[in-house]
């Protein structure tokens, strides 16, 4: 069965990084759009960043543009996220999640993607 793993979170101060990690089975990993979304109690699922299958396509959300980057190795069948700069709004539980979508840029609708994550916490202190 198709399992994606997440890790790397942890508590970190303002201005600190982390990189998040998603190791990926069960699934042809190159043929898929990969996505991290994240998500505070109370709030809906929010899309960070994806990539698409070929990695030529790397969208980002406004808040995080220019402070995080996604990658991908398909010989690891591995997605990172890359945080730098982090902020204590950016804190909450952030999923990785593989879309069997081969379009050209990936989707930022958590709705349309296939599998999911159990998350891993960020928590970003002042």
């Amino acid at each position: 069965q198709v399992q994606l793993v997440e890790s790397g979170g942890g508590l970190v101060q303002a201005g600190g990084s982390l990189r998040l990690s998603c190791a990926a089975s069960g699934l042809t990993f190159s043929s898929y759009a990969m996505g991290w979304f994240r998500q505070v109690p109370g709030k809906e699922r929010e899309f960070v960043t994806g990539i698409s299958w070929s990695g030529g396509s790397t969208p980002y959300a406004d808040s995080v543009k220019g402070r995080f980057t996604i990658s991908r190795d398909n010989a690891k069948n591995t997605v990172y996220l890359q945080m730098n700069s982090l902020k204590p709004e950016d804190t909450a539980i952030y999923y990785c999640a593989a879309d069997r979508y081969l379009g050209a840029r990936p989707r930022d609708s958590w709705g349309q993607y296939d599998y999911w994550g159990q998350g891993t916490q960020v928590t970003v202190s002042s």
